[in-house]
Formats: structure tokens, C-alpha cells, sequence
């Protein structure tokens, strides 16, 4: 496995990430050195709260959380998965999968032997993390979740699994504008799973995807005519368009394409449908949370097109959901932590403190 290591100056200067790094190095299947960045920030004997981040962004996404929590006590555990931020990148496609992921990342957990933890998840870092959970139980003793899922999907229609699979292996590549679209109604119309087909085709075959230039237009969007510029300006080529601080900071970890491989390959990974190699795993981990009785805790956001509602299923099933206080993120769109990280962080806050 070829693995690549961006190179610290693509750090320096970003603006509110005053954290010191923290290296642990773990094995590939093949034997290679992998090294894991993450942050411990707050008291060494503070309780310990795991933040884990999604696609296609990296420990900075908690830049504005974290404070929140030290304060008030905590010690805050913020790793960058495998692929993304100041943790080594895999270089081909291929060489990310879900199983990987939480395979690495508990190596990782493994290694710093973390316990008593209180895990906060949101998107992918959901996904990973809720496995963890699952694979380390003992390590864990209070679950937050935010906009993500435990996806188990064994039902879809047949007409629709051939219908995205035909998307996904014979149509054009999505615009980064029609991508756009089909995420925003994931909600309704169409299957899901056919709509969020166009954010993993886009991804996979998009070589330089701009994930600096995405982050920005969803966390810091400027006036129309502006947006129109910077969209014309991408279609053309260029990847990061006019970039504003926060579109420099999460292009940071990719100094060109060849470090993009594990945000183009992930969402690929989600076991949207009944053919995904990850079935019989969801499947188990579910019967695990069924029969979970520590504290598990949902604080969705009220307006996030991709998981609203996500949370009912965990509500449902999950006995460790019963009796606290689940929380709607008011105005926290998909990424909870940059729109609303006082409300983040209070729901943490309390629950450690209620428990």
C-alpha cells in the first residue's frame, strides 16, 4: 500500500486551530505504517469525549466545540480518520472501505486505550464511531449522535438497486450543480438511495475534488452574484475558487489530487443498498444496539437534508435512548459543529453531567 503524508506547512496559519498534534502509528493489512493524528485537549483526568468527524473534512471541523468542552472540565479526544486532515492518505481509491476505517480507527482506540468514553459522532464519523462502539463496548459509556446513520438497508427494491447501480457504472458524471440538487431532496420524491447515488458518483469520479470550495459555499455562502463567479470559475477548472480562510483550511490536508482518494472513495462505502458488502456487519451492529442500555442521546439538526428524521430509528431501538433529553440543533444545517457549536457542546456537557 503506497501511503502519502501531507507536509506540516499546509498547517501553519489556519486560523482558531491552536492545537498541538498527536501522532499514534498502527499496521495496514499488508504491514505498512499508518500514522493517526489526533487532538487531547482539556484536563488528562477530565472525563474523556471522543469528537469523530465525517467526509470530507478533519479534526478542524471541532476547532469551535472544543473549547466549549475543556472548559467546562473535559478531555477532548479529536482524531482525524484515516485519509483525511494531518492522518496519513492511502493512495488509491481502492484501498478505502468501510470495514478499513473501523478496523484502523480501533486499532487506534486500541493503542491509546481510551476508556470511559463519551462518543459524539456526526456523519461518517458516526458511522465509523457507532462501530466502535460496537467492537470496544467496554470503552464506552454514553453514545451522542448527530446527522448520521447505522445504515442496513436490506429491503430496497430491486428496480431501484439496478437503477442506481446502472447510474452509478454507465451515466456521466454528475455537475457539481446537479449533485447539489439531488442531495438537497434526499428527502422526498425519488428512493434515497437514487438521489445520494449522485454525491457518490460525483465524488468517486471527481480527480480533484474541491472540498475547500465546498465547505465554504455550505458553511459561508457570499452574495449570489459572487457564487455565480465562483461556480463559473469551478466549472472552468479551477478547484478552490477565490478561497475564503475556511475554504483554505479544509483543502489544507490535500496538497494536490493524489491525497484525495478517502473523501472521493467514502461515500461510495455507505451501505445504502442490499448489495453492499457491509450488510451482514450493519446487520450485527444493529442487534448490538438493540440490547444497548448506556446512555445513547440524538441531537439532530432541524434543517439538514440529508439525515433529518435519522434519528427516529435510534429512538425506536435503542433501550439507552429512553428517558433523556434528545435535542434538536436548532439552525445547525448538516455540519451541527460550525453552525452551532455551544448547542453541541451543551448536549454533551449534560449529559456527562446528568449521568
Amino acid at each position: 500500500m503506497q501511503i502519502l503524508r501531507t507536509p506540516d506547512e499546509r498547517f501553519v496559519g489556519l486560523a482558531d486551530y491552536p492545537f498541538a498534534p498527536c501522532y499514534t502509528t498502527i499496521k495496514t493489512h499488508d504491514g505498512a505504517d499508518l500514522r493517526i493524528h489526533h487532538l487531547d485537549e482539556g484536563p488528562q483526568d477530565g472525563p474523556v469525549v471522543l469528537l469523530m468527524h465525517g467526509q470530507p473534512v478533519w479534526s478542524y471541523l471541532y476547532r469551535h466545540v472544543i473549547p466549549y468542552l475543556t472548559d467546562a472540565g473535559m478531555r477532548v479526544i479529536a482524531p482525524d480518520l484515516v485519509g483525511y486532515g494531518k492522518s496519513d492518505k492511502p493512495a488509491a481509491r481502492e484501498d478505502y472501505s468501510y470495514q478499513r476505517q473501523v478496523e484502523w480507527m480501533g486499532d487506534w482506540l486500541e493503542a491509546n486505550d481510551f476508556s470511559d468514553i463519551t462518543f459524539f459522532g456526526q456523519d461518517w464519523g458516526g458511522l465509523v464511531g457507532l462501530r466502535l462502539v460496537v467492537n470496544h463496548a467496554e470503552r464506552f459509556s454514553r453514545v451522542v449522535i448527530s446527522n448520521t446513520g447505522l445504515p442496513y438497508n436490506p429491503d430496497v427494491p430491486a428496480e431501484v438497486v439496478k437503477r442506481v447501480e446502472d447510474f452509478r457504472a454507465n451515466m456521466p458524471t454528475p455537475s457539481l450543480l446537479e449533485m447539489r440538487r439531488a442531495i438537497g431532496g434526499m428527502r422526498s420524491g425519488a428512493h434515497p438511495a437514487s438521489k445520494f447515488a449522485y454525491w457518490q458518483k460525483w465524488c468517486w469520479e471527481t480527480a480533484d475534488l474541491p472540498v475547500g470550495f465546498m465547505m465554504s459555499m455550505a458553511l459561508q455562502p457570499p452574495p449570489r452574484p459572487v457564487q455565480l463567479v465562483k461556480f463559473l470559475l469551478n466549472k472552468m477548472g479551477v478547484t478552490s475558487p477565490l478561497p475564503t480562510p475556511i475554504a483554505k483550511a479544509y483543502e489544507a490536508p490535500f496538497p494536490n489530487p493524489s491525497f484525495k482518494m478517502g473523501p472521493r472513495a467514502m461515500p461510495s462505502q455507505v451501505p445504502m443498498l442490499p448489495t453492499s458488502p457491509w450488510l451482514e456487519h450493519q446487520r450485527q451492529a444493529w442487534e448490538f444496539f438493540k440490547a444497548f442500555d448506556k446512555p445513547f442521546l440524538c441531537a439532530f439538526a432541524d434543517n439538514d437534508p440529508v439525515t433529518q428524521g435519522g434519528e427516529n430509528e435510534f429512538l425506536a431501538k435503542v433501550p439507552g435512548t429512553q428517558g433523556l433529553p434528545h435535542t434538536t440543533i436548532k439552525g445547525g444545517g448538516h455540519f451541527v459543529q460550525e453552525n452551532a457549536p455551544d448547542q453541541v457542546a451543551q448536549v454533551i456537557i449534560d449529559l456527562i453531567r446528568s449521568t
